[in-house]
């Protein structure tokens, strides 16, 4: 490369995740995974962009995701697409384009795209784990997606993370409660922050969920909306806590969450993370949005969802100092060959076939270097093959991680190195 070109770097606000710390990314999706299968969860793989009404009807074009941190453009075709900034709205447009049997379970990891100041655990493009679930406005299905998301958090180790609930209400209760907040704002808008002061009048929800200060002081001189809710919200929402509190899950009323997205109704949570500063402890939310399908076209279905950042996720269990690793990714084998003779490639494919992680080195190292390479590999054994062994037929295997064959290094035939090897794993 020409000394004067500097390097290619990640964009700003990206990042690159190599092994090993790739193997706890691994750790969370397969703990996901297998979490929303015992729960009835399906995968669901959503293009990365869509038609921008997609995001601009679901979301809100007033919110600042839309209006200020998506990514917007044209194709070749002088069509407007978005990166998705979110899972919800995709998952909601294909239920609605394939109208799959209800109740319709899915759940999804994905990249999202925001343009946004990067930040620790907030990147522009970061990745989501979530689950989103259709067809019903039973309260006993916000029970089980909230539940979900409080056994994963258990499940990779949090012990630090409490869950915020609220309740948004329908249009009508919430529409009432927005003119009394609306003419709270009135009367005190001059001493909210710089951005809702101009502003709020376009949505005075968004005022409750500012963190500054000011805002927070308005807003709670102000009404609360948990109190003017109508009777089917409030048995709603007294029949989803009741629910959580009778499998072990406290939740606390938050009367001033709102989430940040329009399509809310009813049911709205949060999971913070005690280990993280306050002001930006957040490590996953959702709610029910019982009117988005309706909104990108479709017939009117109920619908409640959870949203998790990987990368948040992570940072929170960096935060707890949790040590145990998710999944480890490291060889049960290193094959050792001194021979040349290309035998060791015979012996790594019969392993690998046989379900046995193997690695070897390359170049035609010395014995020593080999070694080294096997033992910071990670491997539990190492395979060795030499002109000894290959005469007769055999391999040599030595115990990296134990004082196990450090004095008898026993041999063993050729033919039997797999079954040998899968026996001493299963009982390691």
């Amino acid at each position: 490369m020409n000394e004067s070109t500097p390097p290619f770097r990640a964009p700003v606000g990206t990042h690159d995740v190599l092994a090993p710390a790739s193997a706890q990314w691994e750790g969370v999706v397969a703990t996901f995974a297998s979490l929303a299968h015992r729960y009835g969860f399906g995968l669901i793989i959503t293009p990365m962009f869509e038609d921008v009404g997609v995001f601009n009807r679901g979301i809100g074009e007033s919110s600042d995701v839309v209006s200020k941190e998506m990514y917007v453009f044209s194709d070749r075709g002088q069509r407007t697409f978005a990166l998705r900034p979110e899972g919800t709205a995709s998952v909601v447009r294909a239920f609605v384009q394939h109208r799959p049997p209800t109740p319709w379970k899915a759940w999804y990891v994905t990249p999202a795209f925001r343009y946004e100041r990067p930040q620790a655990g907030r990147y522009r493009q970061h990745h989501q784990l979530g689950v989103e679930a259709l067809g019903s406005e039973d309260p006993e299905l916000d029970i089980e997606v909230i539940a979900l998301a409080w056994r994963f958090f258990e499940a990779v180790g949090l012990r630090r993370v409490r869950l915020l609930i609220n309740s948004m209400g329908h249009d009508e209760c919430r529409g009432r409660y927005v003119e009394l907040l609306a003419a709270h704002l009135a009367l005190h808008g001059a001493q909210l922050c710089d951005e809702h002061r101009r502003g709020w009048s376009t949505n005075p929800l968004r005022v409750l969920d500012c963190k500054r200060p000011a805002c927070v002081a308005v807003t709670e001189a102000g009404p609360m909306l948990p109190d003017h809710l109508c009777e089917d919200c409030r048995n709603h929402f007294a029949r989803v806590v009741a629910g959580l509190e009778s499998i072990g899950i406290e939740a606390t009323l938050t009367p001033r969450l709102v989430r940040g997205f329009d399509y809310y109704t009813r049911t709205t949570f949060e999971f913070v993370a005690d280990a993280l500063a306050s002001a930006q402890n957040a490590v996953g939310g959702g709610g029910r949005y019982d009117r988005l399908a309706e909104q990108l076209g479709g017939p009117p279905t109920g619908g409640i969802g959870f949203g998790c950042g990987i990368e948040r996720l992570l940072l929170v269990r960096d935060a707890e100092g949790v040590s145990d690793e998710l999944l480890k990714r490291t060889p049960d084998v290193f094959v050792v060959d001194t021979t040349g003779s290309g035998d060791s490639t015979v012996l790594l494919d019969e392993l690998r076939r046989g379900g046995v992680a193997a690695q070897r080195a390359y170049g035609g190292r010395s014995m020593k270097a080999q070694m080294r390479a096997a033992d910071h590999s990670g491997a539990r054994f190492a395979l060795l093959i030499g002109p000894t062994e290959q005469a007769a037929g055999q391999v040599t295997m030595r115990d990296l991680r134990s004082g196990e064959f450090a004095q008898a290094q026993p041999t063993v035939e050729r033919g039997d190195v797999v079954a040998v090897v899968r026996d001493l794993l299963t009982e390691k």
